[in-house]
This record gives structure tokens, sequence and C-alpha cells, in this order.
């Protein structure tokens, strides 16, 4: 089992920033992929942003390449997200998740992540 807690949503107006952090606990070892998920009112959840830990690859949904980063610290069981110059179209409950995966399939969002947090919301406002 692994358990993540988020934290680090709030709102902010349009052209600033937020960091997301998604710490893990307990059978982290087995967990090779993380990411970012989110999902906003009347909409499905999307993937955002995943990365496979033991290698370092990365996945980003079109809308915020360039804006967000994921990055990870092994020693602290982290995975953040920095988002820059958020839009009000970044309004969501963004959720961490975790799951053990072959290969790059880290990315195939498409398949439901096992493990997830609790959500942190981030409102952007115009």
């Amino acid at each position: 089992q692994v358990q993540l807690v988020e934290s680090g949503g709030g709102s902010v107006q349009a052209g600033r920033s937020l960091r997301l952090s998604c710490a893990a606990s307990g059978d982290t070892a087995s967990s090779n992929c993380m990411g970012w998920f989110r999902q906003a009112p009347g909409k499905e959840r999307e993937g955002v942003a995943t990365i496979q830990t033991d290698r370092g690859s990365t996945r980003y949904l079109d809308s915020v390449k360039g804006r967000f980063t994921i990055s990870q610290d092994n020693a602290k069981n982290t995975v953040y997200l920095e988002m820059n110059s958020l839009k009000p179209e970044d309004t969501a409950m963004y959720y961490c998740a975790a799951d053990q995966r072959a290969g790059g399939y880290c990315h195939t969002w498409g398949v439901k992540y096992k493990y997830w947090g609790q959500g942190t919301q981030v409102t952007v406002s115009s």
C-alpha cells in the first residue's frame, strides 16, 4: 500500500505560480510511476504530468508544456508540480497518483493509476 498526501493548492490570479507537493509513504519502493492528474467541475479527469521515478522520464499534457514541471525528491519520497503562468483553465482539483508499471507505461494515462491522494484545489482567477 502507498499513501499519498498532496499540499500546496490555493487561489491565485492568472499569471502567478503555485507548487504542489505529494508526499508518499508506505511501500514507496514498489511505485516507479508517479504523477499529477486533475479534474475540473463537469469534466473528466485528465493527466497533467507523470514521471517514471527510476528513470526520470516525463510526460506532460500539451496545454501545460512549458509552464508546468514535474520533479522528484527521492530522499523525501516527494513529487512536485511547479506550475507557472497559471491560467483560469487550469482551475481544477489536482490529484497525486502512484503505480508500479513496466517500462514506459507510467505515461499511459488511459489506464488508471492504482494509488490516489485526496486532492488539492487549485483556483485561478482572471
